[in-house]
């Protein structure tokens, strides 16, 4: 739907239809720049892309995993600190 056809059904009827589970695309020059969805379809989007966000860290680690691991001890030492150092940063810092 255009953005002028939008206007003239009204932001009211937009948000029923929206309310009863319809996604509207709304084009200008034939290009969708927006979407009117539920608040509850707009979570699901949030939850399902939160989600793949999660599946593609965990898939990126199985694939680089070498089975090597590195105490937080190595790790404070490369980086030029110690338990000792850190726990003498005030916290404000």
């Amino acid at each position: 739907m255009s953005v002028t056809e939008a206007t003239q059904q009204g932001v009211a009827r937009l948000v029923a239809d929206a309310e009863q589970g319809s996604v509207l695309a709304v084009t200008r020059r034939h290009q969708p720049v927006a979407a009117v969805v539920s608040i509850r379809r707009l979570n699901e989007l949030e939850e399902a892309a939160a989600d793949l966000r999660d599946l593609a860290l965990v898939l990126a680690r199985s694939v680089t995993d070498t089975g090597e691991r590195v105490s937080l001890d190595e790790v404070l030492a490369a980086f030029g600190h110690t338990r000792e150092s850190l726990s003498a940063i005030p916290d404000d810092e």
